[in-house]
């Protein structure tokens, strides 16, 4: 499921290389591994408590924007209910693709938000283009 998800991410590019920020990756980092093992892919991880040095600081509610400036796809998996909005606020201000995966049967939090549901093979998210 977690290729699944970094496969439909990847067919998102529209140019040589596509730029991603993975928002509060905690300590899972499947996805992230998979899409990192790609040429043409630029990838940071973020969390508000950095496991390790890989890891940038940051505070999805008050952001540091000079780090998304460039980001293509900014993804989330499973973000607390109560960041989803914060998400949608960063997508919105930075221009890019919003994927917000959640928990298998958790409601989102992301009020009159675009978002919609998709399936991609064994994954399900929620998209906002």
């Amino acid at each position: 499921m977690w290729e699944d998800l970094g496969e439909f991410i990847l067919n998102l590019k529209q140019k040589k290389t596509i730029n991603i920020a993975e928002i509060g990756i905690g300590k899972f980092d499947k996805t992230y591994n998979y899409l990192n093992s790609f040429d043409d892919v630029e990838i940071i991880k973020i969390d508000i408590a950095p496991y390790d040095n890989s890891v940038i600081y940051d505070d999805i509610t008050n952001p540091n924007l000079n780090l998304y400036k460039n980001m293509d796809v900014i993804y989330s998996i499973r973000p607390p209910s109560e960041i989803q909005p914060y998400l949608i606020d960063l997508k919105e201000r930075v221009n890019c693709t919003l994927i917000i995966k959640p928990l298998y049967n958790e409601d989102l939090n992301i009020g009159k938000s675009n978002m919609k549901l998709k399936n991609y093979k064994k994954a399900s998210f929620y998209i906002s283009l």
